[in-house]
């Protein structure tokens, strides 16, 4: 090989290096702005969807002020957190709302920090203090017993609902479309970059599931194709019993457990199984 066709070479090798650097920083330093993708704040409150309840804000220990939902039942038959997943707001969740709504449970929803008409920035650690705000209000506002609660997490929304699950005690948690771990989810879709050793922003639920001291109900679409179907069969295998898997369909967005009356159903059932102290089946 010739000085010049070294050179070239080199050249070549020197290039795709310093590219391929300029990624992983890329990646190390807008990681949030990729997982955290934000929403407009709301143009509607619950009585436009023709739900009863009201538009409120709560505050966070670390004094941040976030935008929620409050949607009673008449007569309880516990609460439920809906921490919504990634992008849009709470009234795209309004249809949540009414499915625990017709099950008989009062709704609370939360737009994170940073989202909608929520103060803030985004960040893995500043969900978990909003989740437990939308806990602490349920609890202390409302008067509801920790065992009366249970914890719904969409998506994104389900890190911080197994993180909560460590913090604060609740009757049950229900996981839809969740992941294992953003990292597992970021080497799926960017193979040829470090995304593990990369990854600051983690939601390690798979790690995290093991130590999770109540019932554990999975909404999972075979078809899901941002979280495959196997994520939700490792969480189902790490969680403690009792514990339950319901099956749905369609793709991420479109496999709402509200969507099929019986999945409707499996969700009611299972609620009202884990709420008294029965193994859901």
């Amino acid at each position: 090989m010739n000085r010049n066709v070294l050179r070239l070479v080199l050249l070549v090798l020197a290039t795709a290096a310093g590219l391929y650097a300029a990624a992983c920083a890329a990646l190390w330093i807008a990681q949030e702005r990729l997982v955290f993708a934000g929403g407009p704040p709301a143009t509607t409150t619950p009585k436009d969807h023709g739900l009863p309840g009201e538009a409120l804000f709560l505050k966070t220990d670390d004094d941040v002020r976030l935008y929620a939902w409050l949607v009673p039942a008449e007569r309880p038959r516990g609460a439920v957190l809906v921490l919504h997943g990634n992008a849009g707001n709470v009234e795209n969740r309004a249809e949540h709302a009414r499915a625990f709504h017709e099950l008989g449970f009062t709704t609370l929803l939360l737009d994170w920090r940073g989202y909608g008409a929520s103060d803030g920035r985004t960040t893995e650690e500043g969900t978990y203090l909003d989740a437990t705000a939308g806990y602490e209000y349920l609890v202390r506002a409302l008067r509801f017993e920790p065992g009366q609660i249970a914890v719904f997490g969409e998506s994104m929304g389900g890190g911080p609902a197994v993180e909560l699950a460590l913090r604060k005690p609740f009757g049950a948690l229900i996981l839809q479309s969740t992941f294992t771990s953003i990292p597992d989810v970021g080497a799926r879709f960017y193979p040829w970059l470090p995304v593990r050793q990369l990854a600051r922003v983690r939601y390690a639920n798979l790690e995290k599931l093991p130590r999770v001291p109540m019932p554990v109900l999975l909404l999972h679409s075979r078809e899901d194709e941002l979280v495959p179907y196997a994520h939700a069969e490792a969480l189902l295998a790490a969680a403690l019993p009792p514990k339950s898997l319901v099956t749905t369909a369609g793709k991420h967005d479109d496999a709402q457990f509200f969507l099929r009356e019986e999945w409707k159903t499996a969700v009611g059932a299972a609620l009202n199984n884990m709420l008294h102290g029965k193994a859901p089946r």
